[in-house]
């Protein structure tokens, strides 16, 4: 999502489709970095940009200015190819982009009320989409082919959500997920699940795709906060957990595992008991890591790697492990791993912490 250019020296932060990389934009330019090693890959000093796009591990980039600079305009969406350092395409539209999505076939770009719908090889506009008004550009798109759909929001005033299959160009389903208007989108990298949460920031939920139904509902907390972002672990079906991020600084991971019947459960932490069955807290379908970025501060982050394990495979019978990286736009990156043991019990680690606005080309942290 793009965002004005505020007080953050990241003004965007993205992971590529595989996860294998990340993109930040900053004033001064873009980098891309290796997800795995942490190795800056590429940067180019060229102004401030809002939007750094990847598609996959491709050479070819999403750009879009934060309008510092004339040749900046956030009106103007730019293909950059990294190798040759040449703009392939430009396309300018009436108002500013507010966000843009892509995988092998197509190409999306959000504006404030309308979304539209390339092909990414010829570029020719396939569908234009009239949009409630989307001054965020929230939206969630699924990269893969099989089940490439894309999420937008259907109202201002409650969070309900219409879903596109954008391989055919047709709508697919409209699904009310909150009373709230809706402030994260997260589709699954298989396009099986999509993770809602609204302004309040109290509840999160999870819809199938294929038929609108409601198949987990999760209390963040008591108390409301912003959600920064969602995401699921990657897997073609059903992911073993979903992961949020907050404004109070805090990782929430909601395990998937085991049906809930679409009953409301807390999470562990410091809030407030509540008083109704619906929000007793249930250790064993979520776990939270308390200040892992400072309060406040924007983070985005993903699920890059899940690994399970028989019991005995591990001295500390580990049956689950998520590697979680996390960008924060104050600068920095973190790595964290997440383990789950055959008791049920969860643990964190902080595996790696670099600033990414020191990193260098030749540098490895």
């Amino acid at each position: 999502m793009a965002n004005q250019p505020s007080s953050y020296p990241i003004l965007c932060a993205s992971f590529n489709q595989d996860n294998s990389c990340f993109a930040i934009g900053t004033r001064e330019g873009f980098k891309i970095f290796d997800c795995n090693t942490g190795r800056l890959l590429y940067e180019r000093v060229a102004g401030a940009f809002i939007i750094v796009e990847m598609l996959f591990s491709s050479s070819l980039l999403a750009i879009v200015g934060a309008g510092e600079q004339p040749s900046l305009s956030p009106r103007r969406l730019c293909l950059f190819n990294t190798v040759t350092v040449v703009a392939l395409e430009e396309l300018n539209f009436l108002t500013s982009i507010l966000a843009v999505r892509m995988n092998k076939k197509r190409l999306i770009v959000i504006l404030q009320e309308k979304t539209f719908i390339y092909d990414i090889n010829s570029l020719k506009i396939l569908d234009t989409i009239d949009t409630v008004p989307n001054p965020k550009g929230l939206c969630a798109f699924s990269p893969s082919l099989d089940g490439s759909f894309l999420a937008l929001p259907a109202s201002t005033t409650k969070g309900s959500l219409l879903v596109y299959n954008v391989s055919d160009l047709r709508l697919h389903c409209e699904i009310d997920a909150h009373r709230s208007p809706l402030a994260v989108l997260s589709l699954s990298s298989g396009g099986t699940h999509i993770a809602t949460a609204s302004e309040q920031g109290t509840m999160i939920r999870i819809h199938l795709v294929s038929d609108a139904t409601k198949s987990y509902s999760f209390r963040r907390g008591s108390y409301s906060s912003n959600i920064f972002s969602l995401s699921f672990a990657p897997a073609p079906e059903l992911p073993d957990i979903l992961l949020a991020t907050s404004s109070s600084g805090s990782v929430h991971v909601f395990s998937l595992g085991s049906p809930p019947n679409q009953r409301s459960s807390g999470l562990l932490g410091s809030i407030k008991v509540p008083h109704t069955i619906n929000d007793a807290l249930d250790p064993a379908q979520h776990c939270i890591l308390h200040h892992a970025v400072p309060a406040g501060v924007r983070s985005n982050t993903l699920i890059r790697k899940i690994e399970k394990f028989e019991e005995t495979a591990t001295p500390e019978h580990v049956v689950l492990r998520a590697t979680i990286p996390m960008i924060t736009y104050g600068g920095y990156f973190l790595e964290y791993v997440y383990n789950v043991n055959h008791q049920n019990k969860s643990s964190w680690t902080l595996e790696r912490e670099f600033n990414l606005l020191s990193a260098e080309t030749s540098s490895l942290p």
